[in-house]
């Protein structure tokens, strides 16, 4: 007994570094904290994730910036006028838009804030460029406090009390007065709360904004801890989306345990295992879901909140005769298009196509919303790559070998995401995409930020060189038929109408013996397999296999291309996929106004646009043929009988 002690204290690091990791922890999980507490209000009144929440938390530094900079106004008073005009702005956001979405599905707010992250992110990359900018700290805290084991920067110690003090002040507000009240009930019963003569709408406009400035608050105090620059944003809401699924969807003292819990996870975690220490956040979140499905202090309530809806009524061709003749006329095109278009771009195109399609089977008939399929696509063309490349694999197993591995990563992802439904559901796979990406970074066969460079493409069989543009192209066209007929045939099914009566109303299709879990994971897997051939195929196409096709925002392409074609039509992905890679393309030399221009689409989509635009030309379609019918004579079927 005598020599465990000192041995076990010979393995700890020296007391700075160890304490030097733990201040380190807590200010992340200061930040962490305010910026979940400031979504689970938003979402615990309005229902909706504020995807936007990361974009607002970087306004509140460049605020702070910008009024030092060129005014000339300090830290104290930054800190009281960038969480009010950033908050401003987000009342302004919910009165022009956000407030025409509460009637629809939630997923569409969550969609339209996306869309508005991209925009104000790329507006700032455009002004600011993407190098980061320092921010001094404030005079009167650039002092350090010498505690024997550690110095410890006033400046910093001002960040953990101050969170702490304003996290558990709002807990305090929500939970013990009168104003938290009335917020409570106008979420658990908007009708009666007005009829109490209590002003809903209203309520729901400030509790926007405080959620808002709550972000910005947090990023005027980032501000002289990191740099500032339009990507800090980005970088950090997708680990709060992980810390406000361990804490449970809505609970605000969930949000503030989990924040600051996690940030200390992260800071013990470099101590020991640098290497998990990006990570652990997403591992712990595994590890959660499985023991409390809701989260440590949710419940079954808010976690079913916004279920997904899919595609709207389209119009079928009326006979046999008119679908072959669609699909011959798509053959033709498909066949002739490399002799009028650039052969890499279709193959690109034709690429997210399938990418879109994979991501459509999901959301437009079984009303699932994934945000995390890039881990998918982009860990299919790792795994192509690494195959053909350094296994010296035929093309043909490399694919095959991607597609398994997609399946294999989606059975495991989805076992732990299917579960939990609506925007739950989309959070869960966009943090655990994003422990796929951090993976990806630090596995040394990945070559990190280079990627697995000159992919062979080989022979196909022996016989046909894919080096040949031609080849290549009807090569990836063949795949490219060969997966949008799984998904035809899966969605018109069996498989596939069991798939829509659980997307219309889940419980009914329980009652009537399904085992809904066991169809949704299926789709699930199938979708992840889809996603893994249009990642293989990008790999061998490109000849590249590299971070950006695992990163988050390749999702935000998938959602982008779905919606913009429509969601829940056959059609509607090759139509997005066209327009997407287009403006990549041709838009490339705008630079972030290409970002721009994304979430301005998604903005219009989610307001106007819903059906997208092979979903809106159906209904068109379909309206000219209601109105170019002959009315029918009733009183000539009643004289023929009489």
């Amino acid at each position: 007994m005598g020599g465990t002690m000192p041995d076990f204290l010979h393995v700890l690091p020296p007391a700075p570094v160890l304490f030097g990791q733990l201040l380190i922890g807590l200010i992340n999980g200061s930040f962490y904290a305010m910026l979940s507490l400031g979504l689970a209000v938003i979402f615990g009144l309005l229902n909706i994730v504020n995807f936007a929440h990361g974009a607002q938390y970087m306004l509140g530094a460049l605020c702070a910036y910008v009024l030092l900079t060129a005014f000339g106004i300090g830290y104290w008073p930054a800190l009281v006028i960038a969480p009010v005009v950033v908050a401003a702005s987000g009342i302004a956001l919910e009165r022009i838009l956000l407030r025409h979405l509460y009637q629809v599905n939630h997923l569409y707010g969550m969609l339209l804030t996306f869309g508005v992250a991209l925009v104000v992110e790329g507006l700032a990359r455009q002004q600011f460029s993407a190098s980061g900018n320092s921010y001094a700290t404030p005079a009167t805290l650039t002092s350090a406090w010498n505690l024997g084991f550690m110095f410890l920067p006033v400046y910093r110690a001002w960040v953990i009390g101050g969170s702490l003090a304003i996290c558990l002040l709002t807990w305090f507000m929500i939970e013990r007065t009168r104003l938290g009240a009335q917020l409570r009930a106008a979420t658990e019963n908007p009708l009666l709360t007005r009829a109490f003569g209590i002003n809903v709408p209203r309520l729901v406009t400030v509790t926007y904004g405080f959620g808002v400035g709550l972000a910005a608050l947090a990023g005027v105090m980032a501000a002289p801890v990191y740099q500032v620059n339009p990507q800090m944003g980005s970088d950090i809401i997708i680990v709060v989306f992980a810390v406000v699924v361990i804490g449970g969807m809505g609970s605000i003292m969930g949000a503030i345990v989990s924040g600051f819990g996690l940030g200390i996870a992260e800071g013990l975690t470099k101590v020991f295992y640098p290497q998990a220490s990006t990570t652990v956040v997403f591992i712990i979140m595994a590890v959660v879901l499985l023991v409390r499905p809701n989260g440590l202090f949710g419940n079954m309530a808010a976690a079913q909140q916004g279920h997904a809806t899919g595609g709207e009524a389209l119009v079928k061709a009326r006979t046999p005769v008119a679908r072959r003749a669609l699909l011959l006329a798509a053959l033709v095109a498909g066949l002739l298009a490399p002799f009028a278009v650039y052969p890499l771009f279709l193959m690109k195109v034709l690429c997210f196509a399938l990418f879109a399609s994979a991501f459509n089977l999901l959301l437009g008939y079984g009303g699932l919303l994934s945000f995390g399929h890039a881990a998918y696509f982009g860990g299919a063309s790792y795994v192509t790559a690494y195959c053909v490349k350094l296994l010296g694999f035929d093309p043909v197993l490399g694919i095959v070998a991607g597609v398994l591995g997609a399946g294999a990563l989606g059975t495991v992802c989805g076992y732990l995401a299917i579960r939990r439904q609506g925007i739950y559901f989309s959070m869960i796979t966009l943090a655990l995409a994003q422990m796929v990406y951090f993976l990806a970074v630090q596995a040394p066969f990945t070559n990190n930020d280079e990627g697995i460079q000159g992919v062979p493409r080989g022979t196909l069989f022996g016989l046909v060189n894919l080096n040949d543009p031609l080849a290549m192209y009807y090569f990836v066209f063949a795949c490219f038929a060969i997966g949008s007929l799984v998904v035809y045939r899966a969605i018109n099914s069996p498989f596939g109408n069991v798939l829509r009566s659980i997307r219309e109303n889940e419980a009914r299709a329980t009652s009537l013996g399904y085992f809904t879990e066991r169809y949704k994971l299926l789709a699930f897997v199938l979708s992840t397999m889809i996603a893994g051939l249009a990642g293989s195929l990008d790999a061998l196409v490109f000849q590249l296999a590299s971070l950006t096709n695992v990163h988050w925002t390749m999702s935000g392409h998938a959602v982008l291309m779905t919606i913009l074609g429509g969601v829940g039509t056959i059609s509607g992905p090759l139509v997005g996929a066209f327009i997407v890679a287009g403006m990549e393309n041709y838009l490339a030399h705008l630079g972030s106004w290409v970002t721009v221009i994304h979430g301005g689409i998604f903005i219009v989509c989610v307001m106007v646009f819903r059906r997208g635009i092979v979903g809106e030309t159906a209904q068109l379609v379909l309206a000219w043929s209601k109105a170019s019918r002959p009315p029918v004579d009733v009183g000539r079927f009643r004289r023929r009988f009489q």
